[in-house]
């Protein structure tokens, strides 16, 4: 009995739709409509650049007076929070 080639796994579509992000959020990551994914990985570039991730706890991340619109006035969020408030900023 022949095995069933592995299927690859294709990327969500919804994930890889361009979306608007906010005035806010642009300030991080452009004007541009770009995918979510593409958001997620200039905010970490952003984050790492800038070192607002927390010492100790690597999944806290600081923000600065960019970022703090971003995240809804809070200095600082966790990794999982950050995406959720990221997901009001964009249409």
């Amino acid at each position: 009995m022949a095995k069933k080639a592995a299927s690859k796994r294709k990327p969500n579509a919804a994930f890889m739709k361009p979306v608007q992000p906010s005035a806010a959020l642009a300030e991080v990551v452009g004007t541009k409509p770009i995918p979510r994914t593409e958001i997620t990985k200039k905010l970490w570039a952003y984050i790492k650049k800038n070192n607002l991730q927390d010492k100790k706890n690597r999944r806290m991340i600081k923000s600065d007076d960019t970022l703090k619109p971003v995240f809804g006035g809070k200095t600082q969020v966790n990794m999982f929070e950050m995406t959720k408030l990221v997901s009001k900023h964009v249409k």
